[in-house]
């Protein structure tokens, strides 16, 4: 459990294959299982009479080699259009989850926060088809307007949560599946209204969900949650906005949003956008929550598999951001059995060297 401000604590299953780490946690590594998904969207389409379910899986820190000069290639960067779900759109184009951060001035800390997250660590694609027959990452439930309202439980942090009840169907995939015992998020898109619901270690419990927190977005302003509240998230920011998804990457072949991630120690402040903190610690090496990571224009992707060359593009421009306590470097994507694993596993050559932090704003501290 999470201690209010400060401590987040799910339960976390070792990681030990292909994806899954990132969790509400604060110092130390942890891992989620994958939520689960049929098809379409985040592996899941979800309506208001579906009853669908999946079960966790786990993963473990891929290595490869470095490499330096050059640059992806703008793989679906020119024209495009921003992050879109259906016929909604992801925030605003001036969102920061959207904005192009590639000309912005390097941090004055970069190098100390990058050494502590491991400069020679490698990402890790915390996102794919599946693991032991179940599907890895955080899986996305769409919804429709008749789809009927269920109330909703908190058990941790009612205080700072929206409250339900939310048109989630107590069907709707668990990350992690029915009996994971990770961050059992559950993020869940209101197609009709492009409003966002995501829900932090939800159970289905009778006609209602049980969850420590909750928020709600709406897709189509700046919204954002009371500076110090948390949200389903540690950082208080949505979880949907930075996940790596199949339709953007392999159809659309574009990356036109900031990437979620995690580290395993962060310290006890944020930086725009974050609105809460989980850390434990007032060490200034370590990264705040909503740090901001760019991959240096100088690191080399073009031997990489087109997925992963799109990615890198997208890093490139819009960066990634420290969103949840976790493995360090595991960024964030929704699960889909179209994914090929092994394209998308050429990320883990990544070092963490390849990757400088940029100024956002001012650290603050509560």
């Amino acid at each position: 459990m999470r201690t209010k401000h400060a401590v987040w604590s799910g339960l976390c299953g070792l990681c030990v294959g292909v994806l899954g780490c990132g969790s509400n946690e604060s110092d130390g590594a942890s891992s989620n299982g994958g939520g689960a998904g049929a098809s379409g969207i985040g592996g899941a389409h979800v309506t208001h009479d579906a009853d669908t379910g999946g079960s966790g899986g786990s993963s473990a820190n891929g290595s490869g080699g470095n490499a330096s000069g050059g640059s992806a290639g703008d793989i679906g960067s020119g024209g495009g259009t921003g992050p879109t779900i259906g016929d909604c759109s992801v925030f605003p184009a001036d969102n920061p989850w959207n904005q192009d951060v590639s000309e912005l001035p390097l941090h004055p800390d970069s190098d100390t926060f990058i050494d502590s997250i491991g400069r020679d660590d490698h990402v890790h694609p915390d996102f794919g088809t599946e693991w032991e027959g179940a599907p890895i990452g955080i899986p996305v439930t769409t919804v429709i307007a008749t789809t009927p309202d269920v109330p909703v439980v908190f058990e941790a942090y009612g205080d700072e949560s929206d409250p339900g009840p939310y048109p989630i169907p107590l069907g709707a995939n668990v990350e992690g599946g029915p009996d994971g015992d990770g961050d059992r998020h559950v993020v869940a898109v209101d197609l009709a209204d492009c409003k966002l619901y995501e829900l932090y270690r939800a159970f289905p419990e009778g006609d209602a969900w049980h969850a420590d927190s909750g928020a709600v977005f709406d897709l189509g302003i700046n919204d954002e949650h009371p500076y110090t509240f948390t949200s389903a998230d540690a950082a208080g920011l949505p979880i949907f906005p930075g996940l790596v998804r199949y339709e953007e990457v392999v159809m659309k072949r574009e990356l036109h949003h900031a990437v979620r991630f995690t580290v395993s120690r962060s310290r006890r402040a944020l930086v725009a956008p974050a609105r809460h903190h989980a850390g434990s610690s007032d060490d200034p090496s370590l990264p705040p929550m909503g740090l901001r990571l760019r991959m240096k224009q100088s690191y080399d992707c073009s031997s990489y598999s087109e997925p992963a060359r799109v990615v890198c593009d997208g890093l490139k421009r819009y960066g990634m951001i420290i969103a949840d306590n976790g493995s360090d470097w595991y960024i964030s994507g929704a699960p889909d059995p179209r994914w090929d694993d092994d394209a998308i596993g050429d990320l883990k050559q990544i070092p963490g060297n390849a990757f400088e932090v940029v100024d956002t704003g001012p650290i603050q501290t509560y």
